[in-house]
């Protein structure tokens, strides 16, 4: 990938599309995954790891709103929140707009990427990782939740999707899920970003819903468009008492104020419900999930 060129984004073997390099911000591997950032004039700076975006500069609002904003609002008291991949900086961000929010746990197993992020993308992470209520941790999500002793109000996933050989493979199974559920307080909540929710590249989504539904008592995929992915996009709350859908607009409303919410972009009280609204499609496709095990993980073939 070079200045004056177009970047190839192939989301799988037969779907593809390009985007035009304004600008090259870094190339290279990490650790642990291909790390590519550039500047594009309609999307602002793109984020894309093992060749699958991850955030543009025009949206992440949308994406970052949809993933924190629904579970943190559906708990009535979120003080400890922890959050597992999220190597931008933005769903912590997120996160800590809730004043509610005491302490706020990041766990990244890749710690260059972080850096780069810091670097190159301060406007997603707009001064979290300074937050005095930060505990950034470089260390595999797995391991952490494995071996913490600490129980937490509100678990979120942003994490990489399944690529063979990437690091998240074994992050959406029912055993990691099963870890998550015992990290999680009574009243616990975890949320997760979990794929394209469109008609053809759905069965991820449907599969971390199925694989979910074998734990957690509760739970609520949804959805929303973003313009950068050229794709609507899935999300998972998994709860073990609460119902978002029980969270009426005015309570939403009432516990935006008394934390402190103001001016987001994307998220309000009368949208919550909303992106909970699913196509006949979707509802199908959720039926025809499988359960995700460590023996029998989902791996996105490109």
């Amino acid at each position: 990938m070079e200045e004056g060129l177009f970047y190839l984004e192939t989301f799988t073997a037969d779907f593809f599309r390009q985007l035009k390099v304004d600008k090259i911000y870094f190339q290279g591997k990490t650790e642990y995954q291909l790390v590519q950032l550039f500047e594009n004039k309609i999307f602002g700076k793109i984020l894309f790891l093992d060749g699958k975006i991850q955030s543009a500069q025009i949206d992440e609002f949308i994406f970052h709103e949809s993933l924190v904003h629904p579970s943190l609002l559906t708990h009535a008291a979120p003080r400890k929140v922890l959050i597992v991949g999220g190597g931008e900086g933005a769903t912590l961000r997120e996160a800590l707009r809730h004043a509610s929010v005491k302490r706020a746990v990041m766990v990244d197993i890749d710690k260059k990427l972080v850096e780069l992020c810091q670097r190159h993308m301060p406007e997603w992470s707009d001064g979290a990782f300074s937050d005095s209520r930060t505990q950034l941790i470089f260390r595999d999500a797995r391991r952490y939740i494995e071996r913490t002793k600490q129980k937490f109000d509100v678990i979120i996933s942003d994490l990489t999707e399944p690529v063979k050989g990437g690091p998240s493979v074994y992050l959406f199974t029912r055993d990691f899920f099963d870890k998550i559920f015992n990290a999680l307080n009574e009243d616990g909540v975890f949320a997760l970003q979990a794929g394209g929710t469109d008609p053809f590249y759905n069965q991820f989504f449907a599969s971390c819903a199925k694989t979910l539904e074998e734990i957690f008592p509760l739970v609520r995929p949804y959805w929303t468009f973003i313009f950068s992915f050229n794709n609507p996009w899935g999300f998972i709350i998994a709860s073990k008492k609460t119902d978002p859908l029980e969270q009426d607009s005015k309570v939403i409303s009432e516990r935006m104020s008394s934390r402190g919410i103001k001016e987001l972009k994307f998220y309000h009280p009368g949208f919550h419900h909303s992106l909970f609204s699913l196509p006949v499609y979707l509802i199908k496709a959720l039926k025809k999930g499988r359960v995700l095990t460590d023996k029998k993980p989902f791996i996105w073939e490109a």
